[in-house]
């Protein structure tokens, strides 16, 4: 399946999905069509399991996907949550995994010699597709830092180590023992640890700092939170370069649904579920929630959440089979911080004004903990991330002719009664008429632009579109627990095997998406509805079928 060559209508299958006839019985029954699911339902639709997905948005692919705006000629295409890939070369595992389930997308890079941008006060730093090189310019930078910065590199080295050798799934014993000895002993040693605690051994450069939590914002959680090697790996999966679906965002999640229609399976969207069946102690099913349609019970041989994990714990599974200890953790549950979402139509070259095919972290302040302090309570014009479409994929249709697109965002609260929505008001979308959270919608957007204008002088005239989703909107749309594409927040106690495997509490359930095992992001979620695939598979007897 090649790229198109031109962006998409993201609504073009939604009148099909929405009417889709809501089958009785299937093999999987889905909860969610982000990517997870989406990735799954490839998987094991193509190795012959009937699979239907169940979603309450009328795309398909969660935050993978795009919204469009205007008519015809005066039409726009935004991005919801994809902005930039990394390891998308020709043998990179992203493109890997989509060739296991025969999807095959194009990538564009972005800039290598700075893929992101992060603007500090007084400096601007631009970061690599290239450790080595970027280990390089912290020096030139900071030559009074040496001593840190080395110290710093070499755990990013660490963890890639861990994680490119062998694999630390493959890892038992004696050998997992050896591979930390030899070869990730500063690992090991903060591995349990808070990242800020580990920034400390290395600096005290307030701007040095800045810099090393400049691409923070990937995954929305404060230094003193944070897992190191959440912040290490993310910061390798960019140093195999960054780069950017061509023809959109929403790209990724059209061909895998295609290969799950291609393949019998049924997609529904529109349609929220309202209760994992379970009888006699196993997950049977689900019942879809009534409102446009009659509610429905779907018998299922095993039931896979895409969901929100939190969500689907507390709410749809049936109380009395949530063990209490789980029930417990679940509600202590931290999840990563949400995003305020400015998207622009600019009448202006951004390229002649200063803007490269990258992305901006903009901060007013180095003190990370203070910016996602204040985020907590509203949101903090002390950061943003700024980015363009029109930029980064020379695909027609990102924006009609002589307009470039440009998207704005910033960390926010993600409790809806910040915002002035009481929870309950949430999924009717009936909170956008509400005067405190319109006001303060356009103040937070207000903001942004004028952001904008600061990096790019001359920018906020040229603006003849104007549009910003908030937490709640994303909440509303995807159903996330406090507004966040991230889900669970990648802490020490919450990552990697401290974060929940892909078997439920009950037997045939299982769990795939941002919050698993395989981590947050386009990648994690690819990897998690793979992962959860094989799981369901093995448990039923099957052998999948693997590009």
């Amino acid at each position: 399946m090649p790229s198109p060559d031109r962006v998409q209508d993201p609504t073009r299958f939604t009148r099909r999905r929405v009417r889709t006839e809501i089958p009785e019985s299937v093999d999987v029954a889905i909860i969610g069509a982000g990517l997870g699911g989406l990735s799954a339902a490839a998987h094991l639709a193509r190795s012959g399991l009937k699979v239907a997905l169940f979603d309450g948005h009328y795309v398909a692919g969660g935050c993978a996907t795009m919204f469009s705006r205007g008519r015809d000629e005066h039409r726009y295409h935004f991005d919801v949550g994809v902005h930039y890939i990394g390891d998308c070369g020709p043998e990179g595992f992203v493109p890997r995994l989509l060739r296991g389930v025969g999807v095959d997308v194009d990538f564009v890079p972005l800039d290598p010699d700075g893929f992101d941008t992060v603007v500090l006060p007084g400096l601007e730093f631009r970061i690599p597709s290239d450790r080595a090189l970027y280990h390089q310019r912290l020096h030139e930078a900071f030559p009074g830092e040496k001593r840190g910065i080395d110290r710093y590199v070499r755990m990013l080295e660490e963890v890639d180590f861990m994680q490119t050798q062998t694999g630390v799934k493959q890892r038992k014993g004696l050998q997992l023992a050896w591979d930390v000895v030899t070869g990730a002993r500063l690992m090991a040693r903060y591995m349990q640890q808070p990242l800020s605690s580990f920034l400390d051994s290395c600096t005290q450069d307030p701007l040095l700092r800045g810099v090393m939590l400049g691409q923070s914002g990937d995954y929305g959680v404060p230094p003193s939170r944070a897992s190191v090697l959440m912040h290490a790996g993310l910061a390798n999966h960019y140093f195999r370069g960054a780069w950017y679906p061509k023809g959109g965002g929403q790209v990724i999640a059209d061909q895998l649904s295609e290969v799950v229609e291609a393949h019998e399976g049924v997609i529904v969207l529109r349609q929220p579920i309202e209760r994992i069946l379970v009888e006699g102690g196993r997950a049977v099913g689900v019942r879809t929630q009534g409102g446009r349609r009659e509610s429905q019970d779907v018998k299922a041989r095993v039931v896979l959440s895409n969901a929100d994990l939190k969500r689907t714990l507390l709410e749809l599974l049936p109380p009395e089979h949530l063990p209490d200890k789980l029930r417990s953790k679940a509600e202590g549950w931290e999840m990563a911080g949400a995003i305020f979402l400015t998207c622009l139509g600019v009448k202006r070259d951004m390229a002649a004004a200063g803007m490269r095919n990258a992305n901006y972290w903009c901060f007013d302040l180095t003190d990370a903990e203070r910016v996602y302090a204040e985020a907590a309570e509203g949101f903090t014009p002390e950061v943003a991330y700024i980015t363009s479409a029109t930029l980064k994929d020379a695909t027609p249709g990102h924006a009609p002719e002589g307009i470039e697109v440009v998207e704005c965002m910033t960390l926010a609260a993600g409790d809806p009664r910040k915002w002035g929505v009481k929870p309950g008001n949430v999924d009717g979308g009936g909170y956008r008429q509400e005067r405190g959270y319109a006001e303060m919608k356009q103040r937070v957007e207000e903001a942004m632009v004028n952001r904008l204008e600061r990096l790019f002088p001359g920018t906020a005239d040229a603006v003849v579109f104007k549009e910003s989703a908030s937490p709640v909107t994303h909440m509303r749309y995807t159903r996330a627990s406090e507004g966040t594409g991230y889900g669970l927040a990648a802490t020490p106690g919450q990552f990697l095997f401290n974060r929940p495997g892909y078997r439920g509490p009950v037997p045939g359930l299982y769990f795939c998406g941002a919050s698993t095992r395989a981590g947050h992001g386009i990648m994690g979620a690819l990897a998690s509805g793979r992962d959860a695939a094989h799981c369901i598979a093995k448990d039923l007897d099957l052998n999948l079928e693997v590009a």
